[in-house]
């Protein structure tokens, strides 16, 4: 259970870093205008969930040495044993979807925990900054687009 604690605030301070940084980029963007206001905003948004899919993707791996290299838990279920199947877990995780139908067994539990936390805060700071630049850029976005 303590690797899963130590691995589980090594993933909230890397997933921080990498939101603040690419949210700090996409401010960048954002006000420079760099694109026009409509395409700028457009990016952003398709840019954000690239962003939760490199964060899902830390927790994915986590999981996946978490079982193999060092066997601290594992995944029960119906499913293939690929990759892909640590990525669709994280992604439902993080999105704290939760389906039911991969569960967490064994000190993993406690990193899936982990990653509900930190991906509901991701989630709610992207929205926030997407609010934020909707309100400040909007009318300039409706500027390009000739209304």
């Amino acid at each position: 259970m303590f690797e899963s604690i130590l691995l589980g605030i090594l993933l909230v301070v890397m997933t921080t870093v990498i939101h603040y940084e690419s949210l700090a980029l996409a401010s960048k963007m954002v006000e420079r205008h760099v694109l026009g206001a409509r395409r700028t905003i457009f990016s952003l948004v398709l840019l954000l969930p690239l962003i939760h899919l490199l964060e899902v993707s830390l927790y994915a791996v986590s999981y996946f040495l978490m079982r193999d290299e060092f066997h601290l838990g594992s995944l029960k279920g119906d499913f293939l044993d690929t990759f892909a199947t640590y990525l669709y877990f994280s992604l439902e995780t993080f999105a704290t979807i939760g389906f039911g139908d991969i569960v967490p067994d064994g000190p993993i539990r406690f990193l899936a925990g982990i990653e509900g936390l930190n991906g509901t805060l991701l989630m709610g700071w992207s929205g926030s900054f997407v609010f934020i630049v909707m309100q400040r850029y909007w009318r300039f976005a409706k500027l390009d687009s000739g209304e």
